[in-house]
């Protein structure tokens, strides 16, 4: 199938160095494996060494690529910052960040402490804008036109219950996103984003929803083209936003999900109705009309 396949020609992010954070596991891995597929530099980095090392090892032998593992907790400032000293003395330069750190769970909120709050604000939103920063004043102090990624979520938007402090730090990130694409647009550095719906990932999936919950909540139940995301769905249109094709694209924010956020429409619930109803409230209607024409 298609949606399977890379989309962009050889050599489109050639000699392009871009740090993907969260990049040992889940999308980051498969967003690092389809940018070394088209020639970029890639630094992945997390807070597990080991698990970067295992994935870097891995992706240099499935692409022949150049990846450089570098441990790094996004909630401090002064590894991050130790991170993008180390790319430049490795690649010359960093022309791109991905932002794919991330921390969630499903609980009811009053159940939460302030401290679970504050882990998962503290990697989505305070990592994200701290590695932004910091790569954004490099990027000016060196007149380099930066490109940033943010993965973000449809929910974003909507808000969601059970994963409140997820909804909040993500809807940071997209005010971000926008905002700082206006304010560095004349220093040529370009902003966007990407909700995705359901992209399962092993681990976080797991730790999300258990067996017996992803069983009877089956996304594919309710997504509107019935089925979740394949990853290199989502790395296509992460390496062309990453590319120069999309030099024209700056403060946006693209939906991937199936159309699962439509279904919030406030009708959407019909549906389920049949054909034999519609056709009894398509009678109900003309009646209705009829009746309406004859008080006049």
């Amino acid at each position: 199938m298609l949606h399977q396949q890379g989309m962009l020609r050889d050599g489109a992010l050639l000699n392009k160095t871009i740090i993907v954070t969260g990049g040992g596991t889940g999308l980051g891995k498969s967003m690092a494996t389809y940018f070394l597929k088209l020639g970029a530099n890639v630094v992945i980095c997390s807070r597990k060494l080991e698990v970067l090392e295992s994935t870097a090892e891995e992706l240099q032998k499935l692409t022949g690529g150049n990846i450089l593992p570098l441990a790094c907790d996004v909630r401090k400032p002064e590894q991050i910052e130790q991170v993008i000293s180390t790319t430049i003395e490795k690649f010359g330069q960093v022309d791109g960040l991905v932002n794919n750190s991330a921390g969630n769970f499903i609980s009811p909120t009053e159940r939460l402490s302030h401290k679970a709050v504050d882990v998962v604000v503290d990697i989505v939103l305070r990592g994200t804008y701290y590695f932004t920063l910091s790569l954004g004043k490099y990027w000016i102090e060196n007149n380099i036109k930066g490109t940033v990624l943010n993965i973000s979520t449809t929910y974003a938007w909507t808000g969601s219950g059970w994963v409140v402090p997820s909804a909040m730090a993500k809807a940071g990130v997209l005010a971000m996103t926008k905002s700082l694409a206006f304010e560095w647009a004349d220093h040529g550095i370009r902003l966007n984003a990407i909700a995705p719906g359901p992209f399962p990932t092993k681990g976080a999936w797991d730790r999300l929803f258990p067996e017996e919950l992803s069983k009877q909540f089956a996304f594919e139940n309710r997504i509107p083209l019935h089925r979740v995301g394949d990853h290199q769905e989502l790395t296509n249109l992460a390496a062309y936003l990453m590319s120069d094709y999309s030099a024209y694209m700056t403060g946006e924010v693209i939906t991937l999900d199936g159309g699962e956020v439509l279904a919030a429409g406030q009708f959407n619930f019909l549906k389920d109705v049949t054909d034999d109803q519609w056709d009894a409230i398509e009678d109900q209607i003309k009646n209705a009309n009829r009746n309406s024409k004859k008080s006049e």
